[in-house]
């Protein structure tokens, strides 16, 4: 089976990561899945940030937990690309429309963080107002475990970047390597999840081995790539 491919931060080589212009190019590209990490604000609303401060993805500076959701929003997040000016996105919106869509979510929580455990809890909570398959994730043991324990039908990835080990806790559903370490561990893959793949050989690689989710920048181009694979017996 193919992997199936999740826009990584939206399609964010061509438009500004984690804003609604790259998720909604995404799904028109034909993403099966949307990926984006969270940060919670001073006053508690669960953003779509990759970094601690706002300085690289936006006009702005200033660390995004020290901020409220009306102070973020007074920045532009979408200029520094070469987009349109966009505001920041909140998770809650991106629930919307990956549920409107029908696509899963895969939501990365960020740590260390000044907020701590709050992040997961804040998490499980907003997932109740949306019907939307959900996947949570984070290269944090203790985030995925906590939020295991609050959620247990939400399937869980546990990130990997230097060490990939031979077996994963019971509250992980899915390994999530770097794609690195794929290529440093022959043999291995099968079912897992595995960022951020964009090299036409890294994407056949992950077909070879079985990957299940495939994490990519450009979800267009990695579908191409992966028909290009494709030999006539195989799905």
């Amino acid at each position: 089976m193919s992997p199936e491919v999740v826009a990584h931060r939206g399609a964010s080589t061509h438009r500004p990561e984690h804003t609604l212009a790259a998720y909604e190019l995404a799904l028109r590209q034909g993403a099966d899945g949307l990926e984006c990490d969270v940060r919670l604000t001073r006053d508690e609303h669960l953003v779509c940030v990759h970094d601690r401060t706002i300085d690289r993805t936006s006009g702005g500076t200033g660390v995004v937990g020290a901020m409220t959701l009306d102070e973020l929003r007074r920045h532009d997040f979408g200029s520094w690309h070469g987009g349109e000016p966009a505001e920041v996105l909140t998770l809650d919106v991106l629930l919307g429309l990956a549920a409107d869509h029908g696509k899963r979510l895969f939501v990365e929580t960020k740590h260390p963080v000044r907020h701590g455990g709050r992040v997961e809890r804040r998490l499980a909570e907003a997932l109740g107002g949306h019907r939307v398959d959900v996947v949570m994730m984070s290269f944090s043991v203790f985030a995925v475990h906590r939020f295991k324990k609050l959620k247990p039908e939400v399937p869980t990835v546990l990130l990997y970047d230097r060490l990939w080990p031979t077996t994963k806790p019971h509250f992980v559903d899915y390994a999530g390597p770097g794609v690195h370490l794929l290529r440093r561990h022959p043999g291995r893959g099968e079912g897992a999840y595995v960022w951020t793949v964009d090299d036409p050989v890294d994407i056949a690689l992950c077909r070879e081995r079985g990957v299940r989710f495939l994490a990519t920048n450009n979800p267009e181009e990695t579908r191409e790539h992966l028909a290009d694979n494709l030999t006539p017996d195989q799905p």
